[in-house]
């Protein structure tokens, strides 16, 4: 018999020490952690862990998806929108490896998770028993730190390094695999302590005030400043910092998917997407200016195009808390390194207040060009099929960019990106870096766990949404609010979209069919409509968004419409085509 939690806490008050298990101990940790939510699926070697949660229902919230990876989705859609450390549970063997695609995700893109999984006794390790997989190794290029606990003595230090490491400096996700008999095992519980230092490990570089000056210097000698901002100023919580620098620098600034929202849409110094499919003006002024400040954010392929014409003409400074990134793959004429939220506000009191109104102009020229050649057309439509540009746009003029917008991988998740008002930081949650195709409904479901104030769609190609649709039954069993919108044009576009400018048409296994989606939303207890003319398209999004619980959105929309503006493979930015 566990012992109840009250119990726990009266005899930690006391500072007495007190025989407790190791999986209790878990989730005593847990507790102090602060987590109040928990993604996971059971097996036979993590059961003692589920065992324990038992007695913990009243204080920590399991959800029961479908599947382990949609589990790890969960997880980083809830960490994506509250900022918090997401947290998952999964069994040895299959259910360990099919966290790994999540892992990786979360790895690529900063995003703050602890892992739990269970697994065979540890003298059963090397032994190949039953559902025993060597996880450590197998996780150990796509986790951030992870650790096997064999007793549960090492259990509450474990855990504490496990957030101390995932939350701190550059975020992450870390995998702790705790051995059945480390979870059954009774040992003297002396209370749970928080991380606060790991000797070996340095969340945050040393700021170096002279680099702060060189870059001042450089940005007040510029007559075209560029600034390109990333995660790292959302994940540094540094919005407000950012939002001064640029407003007293007066430098027009483009962001990366995964940046956006740090400052509103609509701010007169946000210029827009970066990218293969970003906007027009962001691309070619990347080979124009003169001085080019990168904040929170890695350079990419997706963003640099061809590395040997990338803004070969500009004096590069990179403000970064990874210190790995530097010169990685731009060469920098002055590092920053350290947390931007420190870095920021040192940096603005240095620059000169000033509005470069010529340079943002030719920005603003730009986006008119765009804007006749690409986005009029794709948001305004006034004959044939639906266009994806055109839902999102409907969409803002109903969440007044308020919502938080969940795309899967593919052409919507580029036209949501692009198209989509984002007047909150926390606002856009999509799989950047790994591209996985899959994890807008579960991250979905993860986010509005996360932030149960705020409206959270999401927008979901035909392709992604049958790679994890099993996910309706979490939303079914948890009773959780999410709005889905399917963008379905029958093909797997953006593979399409190459086939088609690259590979003369070649459609090569791209032309998928799907189920009737709103019948088996139906089957899960979700409400939903299928629409494919463009007059019904106002109100069956009013009907999704106003409607009680979660609602399944299905929108026909044409089948080979392609994103563009884009950057072709091999290109430089500043060849970036309008058609």
């Amino acid at each position: 018999m566990e012992v109840a939690q009250q119990d726990v806490l009266t005899a930690l008050e006391e500072q007495e020490a007190i025989e407790l298990s190791g999986s209790a101990a878990l989730l005593e940790a847990l507790i102090v952690e602060g987590v109040d939510t928990i993604f996971g699926y059971p097996g036979g070697a993590i059961m003692p862990i589920y065992d324990a949660l038992y007695d913990y229902k009243e204080k920590l919230n399991h959800i029961l998806v479908r599947h382990e990876q949609g589990g790890i989705h969960a997880g980083q859609g809830y960490a994506r929108s509250s900022g918090k450390v997401g947290v998952v549970f999964a069994t040895s063997g299959p259910g360990a490896t099919n966290l790994v695609t999540g892992l990786a995700d979360a790895q690529i893109d900063s995003t703050p998770l602890v892992c739990i999984t269970g697994q065979v006794f540890a003298h059963l390790l090397g032994t190949d028993a039953f559902q025993e997989t060597d996880v450590i190794n197998i996780t150990t290029p796509v986790t951030k730190w992870n650790f096997q606990v064999t007793d549960a003595n090492e259990i509450p230090e474990a855990i504490a390094k496990a957030f101390y490491i995932a939350r701190t400096g550059r975020p992450g996700p870390v995998l702790i695999d705790i051995t059945k008999n480390a979870q059954i095992q009774k040992f003297q519980y002396k209370g749970y302590t928080p991380c606060n230092h790991i000797r070996s490990y340095r969340p945050k570089p040393i700021v170096r005030p002279q680099f702060i000056e060189q870059a001042a210097q450089l940005i007040n000698e510029a007559k075209k400043p560029f600034v390109l901002w990333g995660q790292g100023v959302i994940l540094g919580s540094a919005e407000k910092e950012f939002q001064a620098f640029i407003e007293k620098a007066g430098i027009p600034s483009a962001w990366t998917i995964m940046g956006v929202g740090a400052i509103p849409t609509d701010h007169p110094l946000n210029v827009g997407m970066l990218g293969m499919h970003g906007n027009y003006g962001p691309n070619v002024m990347t080979n124009e200016c003169d001085v080019l400040i990168a904040i929170g954010m890695r350079f990419d392929d997706r963003v640099t195009g061809r590395l040997d014409k990338y803004a070969k003409q500009a004096k590069v400074i990179h403000l970064d808390i990874d210190p790995a990134e530097i010169d990685k793959n731009v060469q920098t004429t002055v590092a920053v390194w350290g947390d931007c939220k420190e870095t920021l506000p040192l940096l603005t009191q240095l620059v000169e207040a000033k509005q470069h109104t010529e340079w943002l102009e030719k920005f603003n020229d730009f986006a008119r060009r765009e804007n006749e050649a690409v986005i009029d057309a794709e948001l305004h439509p006034t004959e044939g099929e639906m266009t994806m540009g055109e839902v999102v746009d409907q969409l803002n003029k109903l969440t007044n960019g308020d919502a938080i917008i969940v795309t899967d991988v593919g052409q919507h998740q580029m036209v949501g990106c692009r198209y989509a008002k984002f007047n909150q930081t926390r606002s856009n949650v999509t799989s950047g870096g790994l591209g996985t195709m899959g994890f807008a409904l579960p991250a979905a479901i993860g986010a509005k766990f996360g932030d149960q104030n705020r409206t959270v769609v999401a927008i979901i190609g035909d392709g992604g949404f049958q790679m994890t649709l099993q996910e309706l039954g979490t939303i079914m069993q948890s009773g959780v609010d999410v709005k889905i919108m399917i963008l379905n044009n029958r093909f797997l576009g953006m593979v399409r979209q190459w086939q088609e400018l690259f590979n003369e048409r070649r459609y090569s296994f791209v032309d998928i069919q799907s189920p009737d989606f709103v019948q088996v939303a139906k089957g899960y207890g979700i409400a939903g409509r299928c629409i494919s003319e463009r007059e019904d398209l106002q109100t069956a999004l009013k009907e999704m968004l106003e409607h009680t619980g979660s609602y399944l959105l299905e929108v026909m929309v044409t089948k080979e419409n392609n994103v563009f503006p884009m950057v072709p493979q091999g290109c430089s930015v500043s060849e970036i085509r309008l058609k």
